[in-house]
This record gives structure tokens, C-alpha cells and sequence, in this order.
């Protein structure tokens, strides 16, 4: 397992400054930007990774329209559910693709939204068919698809991929977003979904104390994840992929708990 970092996208000569000032060589790379999933930015990418030696383990494909973070807004706003944002995310999606492919990373990565626990609600099947025609497209380009954990719980995650059906999909395990949105323990997830996990980020954090809210984020260590069981866990399911590090937060604490969660990982994974 090597340890990275979640690192944003941009158009200047320092776009991965963020992952090697850790000391660090490898970061998923995200961007909400449609304007940057061009062939030009994606060759621009690919010479900086090269100079700064940093791989890039997937691309974090954010979508058009408006997002809201909560249990409110959230299920009429959030990545392929709201049927008046579907198709422009889908054709989003696929930019993303196209981009990772340019700069050679495996596989895109995104929320698919609060897809229905029921799997007889009208909005089901045309959720699960909005993302096969990402997957497929993924397919056909030779770059995995990966769901971003959060907003369903691990058995709709389950089946929903069992539903779309295609070879290339797989799982960006987020625990604490398990956490923050009420959806699950995520070392007991592992039991459900453990066989698709492809990236894991590493982030913490407290269960909703309201029905509007989600929880709160916390620097990895302190939250409710229990990360030294749940990497022992991640070892012995047989888990070989990344480990990003994401706190969700800026300026110089969100350094000191980046540098911090390094040597930490580091610990918890010699005591496995």
C-alpha cells in the first residue's frame, strides 16, 4: 500500500506541488472544472507528473450543476439521481475519461449521489443505466470506473453494481464519508464491498447529530474510523491499492494534519 494524497487540478507549473511537499509520489487528481479536461491541459499534466515524479492512481471526475453537501438538498443535487442533470453529467463523466486516458491513469472516479435503497423506486433503473453508459464508455477506452463511497449505503453500493453489470468497476472506499452521512460502519463494510476497492481515502470523522447535517470531519485518528483495525482489516482482504490522504480543510491545519496522518499511516501499517 502507498501512501498519496487527494491533489486538485490546475493550469500552472506548479500543479503538484501539493503531493511532493509531503514527500510524497502519487495523489488522485480532481477537478470540478470541465474547462480543464482537454487534450492541451492533459499533455501540460502528464509533463509535470513526469518532472515531479508523481503518479497519478485516478482521476476525480467532478460533474456541472449545483451540489449541495446535506441530507436536504442533496438527494435533488448530487451526481447522476437528479434526472435534470443526468445526461450533461454523463457526458461530462465521459470528458474525464477521455481525460484520464490522455494522461494514463486507471480509472475516473466520482459520487454517483444518493441512489435509491429501494430498488423498485421509478428513479432506480434509469440511475443504474446512466452509469453503465459511463461504464461502458470507460470500457471501451480501457479505464475502470470507481464509485466514490458516501450518500448510499454499502448493500445499494452492492447491487448497484452488480446491476450495472460491466468488468471495469470498482470501489474508491471512503470510510469516514460512511460515517458522516450515517451509512455505515466502514470496517464492517468491508464484509459487503471489500472485494472492489480499488483506493481508499483517508479521512475521519463523527456520525450526523441532526437529520439535516452531516457529520463532521476530523483530522484521521481522531474520528470514529478506528483506522489501525480498519487497515489491518484493508491488509488481510488482500488490498493493494493507494491510501489518499483528504481533509477537507485549508491553510496551515490542514498541513500539520496532513504531515501527521503521514507518520501516523506509517505506524499502522507496521503494526498490521
Amino acid at each position: 500500500m502507498e501512501i498519496g494524497i487527494f491533489n486538485m487540478l490546475n493550469d500552472s507549473e506548479k500543479c503538484f506541488d501539493h503531493v511532493t511537499r509531503f514527500g510524497l509520489n502519487v495523489c488522485q487528481l480532481g477537478s470540478w472544472d470541465m474547462n480543464l479536461a482537454t487534450r492541451e491541459i492533459a499533455e501540460k499534466t502528464v509533463k509535470q507528473s513526469i518532472a515531479a515524479n508523481v503518479r497519478v492512481s485516478a482521476v476525480w471526475a467532478g460533474v456541472p450543476g449545483p451540489g449541495e453537501w446535506n441530507f436536504r438538498e442533496g438527494p435533488t443535487t448530487l451526481g447522476l439521481v437528479p434526472e435534470q442533470y443526468r445526461q450533461v453529467r454523463v457526458e461530462a463523466l465521459k470528458k474525464w475519461a477521455d481525460f484520464a486516458v490522455w494522461i494514463g491513469a486507471p480509472a475516473i472516479i466520482t459520487h454517483c449521489g444518493f441512489i435509491p435503497e429501494n430498488m423498485m423506486d421509478s428513479n432506480y433503473e434509469p440511475v443504474v443505466e446512466a452509469i453503465r453508459e459511463v461504464a461502458q464508455y470507460c470500457e471501451q477506452r480501457g479505464i475502470e470506473f470507481w464509485f466514490e463511497t458516501g450518500q448510499e449505503t454499502p448493500v445499494v453500493l452492492l447491487r448497484t453494481i452488480e446491476r450495472v453489470g460491466t468488468s471495469n468497476l470498482g470501489i474508491n472506499f471512503d470510510p469516514a464519508n460512511l460515517i458522516l452521512y450515517g451509512k455505515g460502519n466502514p470496517i464492517d463494510a468491508l464484509d459487503v464491498i471489500g472485494g472492489y476497492i480499488k483506493n481508499v481515502h483517508v479521512k475521519d470523522g463523527f456520525y450526523p447529530t441532526t437529520g439535516d447535517q452531516l457529520g463532521r470531519e476530523v483530522a484521521p485518528g481522531l474520528g470514529k474510523v478506528e483506522f489501525p483495525r480498519f487497515i489491518s482489516k484493508l491488509m488481510q482482504s488482500g488490498f493493494n491499492g493507494e491510501l489518499i490522504i483528504e481533509r477537507e480543510i485549508s491553510g496551515e491545519e490542514q498541513i500539520n494534519d496532513i504531515i501527521k496522518t503521514i507518520e501516523d499511516l506509517k505506524i499502522w501499517i507496521r503494526q498490521c
